[in-house]
């Protein structure tokens, strides 16, 4: 019987959005994130879109068409920015590197705005979405930028997440403290060779919107980076524990009576 060798490497499988370390699954920081900290906001946000696709729908007569196409509103909301999301995050890479790309009009003024902020603060790629993992913890998952800003850190590397969403949310501290404090990072094409990150000293989001994008502080300093990754380790430890919660626990059994001890 021969038994089949385990593959090396940090991979990503597209199908299920999955990472694997060695061969194994490994839980993604955002899975983590999403499963220890409570976004408070978002309840009220699923109840004003399913809310608002209802208006928009009181003319159908067919309850159960009705119920399904409101019920699916939110999903349908999050999909459409997942992909527009994924757009500029493509464009961007390669833009940081100078490299012309075509740009579709409905992205222009988000990929406008983005080139303004890369000249204004001379933005000096280091590394690039690459992969990272942490082995003690076991999760992994993948930056968008690790560079410099000399105006503000000099030649000091820094991370820099991009976000396309409404807002900028606390929780991208504990991100970007997931990320910085990887044990290692990957190219996609060397998965088996481990390589170590710099020294990260800040962490930044660059909030692209279509007004532009804004630079918002995260962690000022390497000390800023280690108090997020405490809040990343207790959003873990919650992660984990809520693992297990639909685990039905056995009962006690109730006491001997004196009558069935005598027995």
């Amino acid at each position: 019987m021969t038994t089949k060798e385990k593959p090396r490497g940090l991979t990503f499988s597209e199908e299920g959005h999955r990472y694997y370390l060695d061969g194994v699954r490994t839980t993604s920081v955002t899975t983590i994130l999403s499963g220890g900290i409570p976004k408070a906001m978002l309840p009220a946000w699923y109840a004003r879109t399913t809310a608002e696709e209802a208006w928009e729908l009181r003319h159908l007569s067919d309850r159960d068409a009705f119920i399904a196409a409101a019920k699916d509103a939110p999903n349908q909301q999050r999909d459409k920015a997942g992909v527009r999301g994924t757009a500029v995050h493509a464009l961007a890479e390669k833009i940081i590197y100078g490299t012309p790309v075509d740009v579709p009009d409905e992205l222009y003024p988000y990929v406008d705005g983005y080139v303004r902020f890369l000249d204004s603060f001379h933005v000096n790629p280091v590394l690039i979405e690459r992969t990272v993992a942490h082995r003690g913890l076991g999760y992994a998952g993948r930056f968008d930028a690790i560079a410099e800003l000399p105006t503000l850190h000099g030649s000091d590397p820094v991370m820099v997440d991009i976000k396309t969403s409404n807002g900028v949310y606390r929780e991208t501290k504990a991100q970007c403290a997931a990320y910085s404090l990887a044990d290692f990072y990957v190219e996609d094409d060397a998965p088996a060779v481990e390589i170590q990150l710099p020294e990260i000293q800040a962490t930044y989001v660059a909030h692209v919107t279509p007004e532009g994008t804004f630079l918002h502080p995260l962690a000022r300093s390497r000390t800023e980076i280690l108090e997020h990754f405490e809040v990343f380790r207790a959003a873990h430890s919650i992660y984990k524990f809520g693992l297990a919660k639909h685990k039905v626990l056995d009962a006690l059994p109730y006491p001997a009576t004196e009558f069935e001890a005598a027995s």
